[in-house]
């Protein structure tokens, strides 16, 4: 059973890979290359928009959203683009994992954003 979550885990991170590869391609359309850009960010962004610690949802989004962003990323590319680029992918998966700080800066900017309404509200709740 465990054999087959890493192979599951790591056919992920090889499309993962593969869409940042595929990010570039001029055959993917417009509409993909966005969606591709979200996904990717976020799956290489060094912060969670759910952080890990939290029990149950820390885990969602790495379970989840990620896994169900390449399903809709991959169907959206041409497949003769994502064979090509799945290929290159293995060679990449022993290199570094390129890191996205850019997303890092939006999920930050996200959290203070809720920390700053959460306060408002908790200074009219009390204020009140």
């Amino acid at each position: 059973m465990f054999q087959h979550l890493r192979q599951k885990a790591r056919k992920l991170k090889e499309d993962t890979y593969a869409l940042y590869l595929a990010y570039n391609d001029p055959r993917v359309p417009w509409y993909a290359k966005l969606f591709i850009a979200v996904v990717v960010a976020y799956a290489f962004s060094p912060i969670d928009l759910i952080p890990d610690f939290i029990p149950v949802l820390g885990y969602l989004d790495d379970l989840i959203l990620i896994p169900f962003g390449i399903v809709i990323a991959v169907k959206m590319m041409p497949p003769e683009v994502m064979a090509e680029c799945r290929l290159k992918a293995k060679s990449m998966i022993t290199q570094d994992k390129p890191v996205s700080r850019v997303a890092a800066v939006v999920i930050i900017g996200i959290w203070v954003v809720i920390l700053i309404l959460l306060g408002i509200w908790l200074v009219q709740l009390f204020a009140s």
